[in-house]
């Protein structure tokens, strides 16, 4: 077996393959053997409360935050963010680390959900979408890979302490309203975009520790970095 292969398996197939395990078992005790448990008795009353504030002006915000998590969304945005960078830093790394991420964070939630199938919460749904497809929340999962995927890959860039934390403050607040308008909109439950965070911060996670770190050697050879060497004199 080569040695990207084994790579492969090692850095990227079992973290992914762990943690796809992880989260059916936090699905399984969510919906199952804790469900008569604090915290997970308040969620229906959660999920009342958030259905009973809504109002137009909500409504509105509610929707802007669940489009920029939409499917379609994040394919365009992940598509245009990951050519922007080839662009611009000449080199395939943080494109890759980019879609990897997204992309293993949607494999991870279409398998979670197949095998948790938890009903939507008991309120009115203001999305179409299927009545046993709440355990994780893809959209929450998505838009945490995306966007702290980005907010990563900024932090790595810049080289100011407050250009870091404006980067990191607009970014990561994508994904929290996300999740508050997953649950507002009636189609989560808070747990729900709980463990979302689990799985879209852990493949951002996995794919930097892969894809990201240029001391890791890919075959006997590092990830070509896209710059130009200048041989030694000699």
């Amino acid at each position: 077996m080569s040695d990207t292969v084994v790579q492969i398996i090692r850095r990227v197939l079992l973290p992914v393959s762990l943690l796809f395990g992880v989260m059916v078992l936090l699905g399984v005790l969510v919906t199952r053997v804790f469900v008569r448990t604090w915290p997970f008795t308040v969620e229906d009353a959660v999920n009342r409360e958030l259905a009973g504030d809504r109002t137009d002006g909500w409504n509105s915000v509610s929707l802007v935050f669940s489009t920029l998590a939409s499917t379609q969304m994040i394919v365009v945005v992940t598509v245009l963010v990951a050519l922007a960078l080839r662009l611009w830093l000449n080199r395939w790394r943080e494109p890759l680390f980019l879609c990897a991420a997204v992309t293993a964070q949607a494999l991870v939630f279409l398998l979670t959900t197949l095998a948790i199938d938890r009903r939507r919460p008991a309120v009115e749904h203001m999305d179409v979408s299927p009545p046993t497809s709440s355990f994780p929340s893809g959209h929450t999962s998505a838009a945490v890979a995306l966007y702290v995927g980005i907010a990563v890959l900024m932090a790595l860039r810049v080289r100011s302490t407050g250009a870091k934390v404006a980067w990191w403050t607009l970014l990561v607040m994508v994904p929290l309203g996300v999740a508050l308008t997953r649950m507002y909109r009636g189609m989560h439950h808070p747990s729900d975009v709980v463990a979302s965070f689990l799985n879209g911060g852990t493949c951002v996670a996995i794919m930097a520790r892969a894809v990201l770190d240029r001391g890791l050697r890919w075959g006997g050879a590092k990830l070509p970095t896209g710059r130009r060497t200048v041989p030694a004199p000699g």
